[in-house]
């Protein structure tokens, strides 16, 4: 790093000593100075400590209580107080609808982004891989990867369009948000709700990972049905910070994602300038490695929705705008079972990624930080070395914990980018992983 790494060990430090409230959904609130949250009413003639009042809405006003996502922020100085936004280039960054390529039904994959060029920040390295729906109408979701050597400094973020799910790879960050500071380590992943600005860290010299863009729905917890009242992603287990602040008084750049383009505007003051908040949209961290894995313990390979750990419900209901599903460590028991991934098509397009380790159903190819691609009705599955392998495999019980994977699936196809069908770090001759699957069939 330009800073011989002096940033990332003083975010380091500060992660490490980091407090959160607990619970997904709830109704929290938090106060960085004793006596800032006002008491009885949310907009009071005079707020406690000479602050402002503002809610933040994440969704509409009347939408159902369930569905409702607001938080009321007691700042230091009001959001409407800046100057005009201007145009400025979206890099990498590209948004829904996707029309430089036609929806692509071949099976694609990528090898992980090249190292960016010394000083790229967090937004500077986002790459978009590609999505669907439109951000202006919000449906769909897009799929950027980002990579990262240098912390954001003296500019903030805040995405209008969706809110943003980002799955560290390689290197942990430290996001500073509006309402206080969450550390995301690869393992765990983080939510920034749609409008919320924030600014990334570096906890190591450089970061790697992955982002879904939700431009529907915000996510929420699957149901369970008849799993009961426990599993999956426990509520208890998603973190969301406590109030913190910066009082500080110098040119800091905003840079805002609206529909589709990047737009930027130099305030005088930092506009994390939040003492106080309570609400519902709020930001969260969660550890993947707690996710409660429900499989079978007879017979058969379950469907993959089992390990859905958010879900983005649309007007049909079980049909997700976008689901993400973590592969975390299990057991595999099943008797007179081909316990890999089975051969499949399927009406939602899935989009894959690998945190660490190996995923049971590829052999090789498929490396920490790369990804695959299977659109709608593709069809795909094992490879041959994998099929051969688990087809002569003793059934003995097996724990698969070496190896962390995860999945955005989505119900409309997803359509790559140009920069992202012509990469050079995209895999051609992806399908030769299937050949070689040889004929057994005896009549």
């Amino acid at each position: 790093m330009s800073d011989g790494g002096s940033s990332s060990e003083q975010a380091r430090k500060i992660a490490e000593g980091l407090a959160y409230l607990t619970g997904f959904g709830n109704e929290h609130s938090s106060e960085a100075v004793p006596g800032a949250l006002p008491h009885g009413r949310n907009s009071p003639q005079r707020s406690p400590l000479g602050l402002y009042a503002e809610q933040l809405s994440g969704s509409a006003f009347t939408e159902p209580r369930t569905h409702n996502r607001r938080s009321w922020l007691y700042r230091i100085r009001p959001s409407a107080a800046h100057p005009p936004f201007t145009r400025v280039d979206n890099g990498a960054l590209r948004s829904a609808p996707f029309t430089e390529t036609v929806p692509d039904p071949n099976r694609l994959r990528w090898n992980p982004l090249p190292d960016p060029a010394p000083g790229t920040d967090f937004l500077a390295g986002l790459w978009t891989l590609g999505g669907n729906g439109d951000a202006a109408q919000r449906t769909g979701m897009a799929i950027h990867l980002y990579a990262a050597n240098a912390p954001m400094t003296d500019r903030v973020f805040s995405d209008s369009d969706g809110e943003l799910l980002i799955v560290p790879e390689r290197g942990g960050l430290l996001l500073r948000t509006e309402l206080g500071l969450l550390s995301a380590r690869p393992g765990e992943m983080a939510l920034i709700p749609r409008g919320v600005r924030f600014r990334v860290e570096l906890l190591d010299e450089d970061a790697r990972g992955y982002v879904c863009e939700n431009y529907g729905q915000p996510f929420e917890l699957p149901n369970l049905g008849p799993i009961g009242a426990n599993g999956l992603a426990a509520a208890r287990d998603f973190r969301a910070p406590v109030a913190a602040y910066e009082d500080v008084e110098r040119p800091t750049e905003v840079v805002n994602k609206f529909c589709g383009n990047l737009w930027s505007a130099t305030y005088d003051h930092s506009p994390l300038d939040v003492v106080a908040w309570h609400g519902t949209h709020t930001p969260y961290v969660y550890d993947m490695r707690r996710f409660n894995v429900i499989g079978s313990i007879s017979f058969d390979h379950p469907d993959p929705s089992i390990f859905t750990v958010l879900t983005s419900p649309s007007d049909t209901p079980g049909l997700a705008g976008v689901d993400f599903v973590v592969f975390a460590p299990r057991w595999l028991v099943g008797e007179d079972t081909f316990r890999p991934p089975y051969f499949h098509r399927n009406v939602m397009s899935e989009y894959m990624g690998l945190i660490e380790g190996a995923y049971d159903a590829k052999a090789e190819g498929f490396v920490p930080g790369g990804g695959s691609l299977h659109n709608m009705m593709s069809a795909h599955g094992p490879d041959r070395e994998t099929f051969d392998r688990a087809s002569a495999a003793e059934l003995k019980p097996q724990k698969i914990d070496d190896g962390l994977a995860f999945m955005f699936e989505t119900r409309w196809p997803v359509t790559a980018t140009a920069q992202a069908a012509g990469a050079e770090h995209l895999q051609r001759g992806y399908d030769d992983v299937w050949q070689g699957l040889e004929r057994h069939f005896r009549a």
